[in-house]
């Protein structure tokens, strides 16, 4: 019994239930939210880390006085120069929008302004840039934003240069200068519509001397009826005297 009661005592100290209930008690909440006080609030404004910014990248910044400029290009020289010789000689610059296109189609496109007189010009932006803000041409400028093609001729042909672009989708026309006057696509458009110089010559010649002819015809309707008048007249006075007065002959006689 001893045994066995000493046994007994092992096992109930081994042995633990498979559910044990603890109860907890639940914990005080002893801080609650507060607004930061106005002071401290200032103070890590003013001490708040600010990273520095970053370094502004020379080519941003400002040219200085003396810096050395740029040399020019040789090349760009020549290409300038002759641009400003394409520009002097022609009456017709048209400015184009010009998008992809074959080789092929841009050499149909050649031959058919040339028979009209107008060559297409490759110029790059940076070179007819300056070239036309030291010209007449300063208003053109605008235009240039892209991949551009010019249309120059000695010549005003806006109808045939017109008539070939309407087969190729791919050369807007943006804008040009005729004749010293900048005219937008409308504006060309409408020019295109205006008769030839001759045609225009022998409009104007016609008005005016249908003018003056009516002129001259309002002058002389009042002379010209006044000596019908007086002729109407005279031939009456004498067709009257030859009846009432005897013959010169005959009156003598009788004295």
């Amino acid at each position: 019994m001893a045994a066995l009661g000493g046994g007994g005592t092992r096992w109930r100290r081994a042995w633990l239930p498979a559910l044990q209930l603890l109860r907890r008690g639940s914990k005080a909440v002893t801080r609650h939210w507060k607004a930061m006080h106005l002071q401290r609030q200032k103070l890590l404004a003013l001490t708040e880390f600010l990273p520095p910014r970053p370094p502004v990248p020379p080519r941003c910044r400002p040219r200085h006085a003396t810096e050395e400029p740029r040399q020019e290009d040789g090349y760009a020289r020549v290409l300038r120069r002759q641009a400003e010789e394409c520009l002097r000689g022609s009456r017709m610059v048209a400015v184009c929008q010009f998008n992809s296109l074959p080789d092929e189609d841009v050499a149909t496109l050649r031959h058919f302004l040339r028979k009209h007189n107008i060559h297409l010009k490759f110029i790059l932006n940076e070179i007819i840039r300056p070239v036309l803000a030291q010209s007449e041409l300063r208003s053109l400028l605008p235009l240039f934003v892209c991949r551009n093609v010019l249309l120059v001729s000695p010549e005003a042909r806006a109808r045939e240069m017109l008539r070939v672009l309407k087969g190729v989708p791919q050369v807007v026309l943006l804008g040009a200068c005729i004749d010293g006057t900048i005219l937008s696509r409308q504006g060309v458009e409408n020019f295109a519509r205006l008769p030839s110089l001759e045609v225009s010559q022998g409009q104007t010649v016609a008005a005016l001397s249908l003018l003056s002819s009516q002129t001259s015809s309002l002058l002389q309707r009042g002379p010209a009826h006044l000596t019908a008048l007086l002729d109407e007249h005279i031939r009456r006075l004498r067709d009257t005297g030859g009846a009432t007065e005897p013959p010169p002959g005959r009156s003598s006689g009788n004295h």
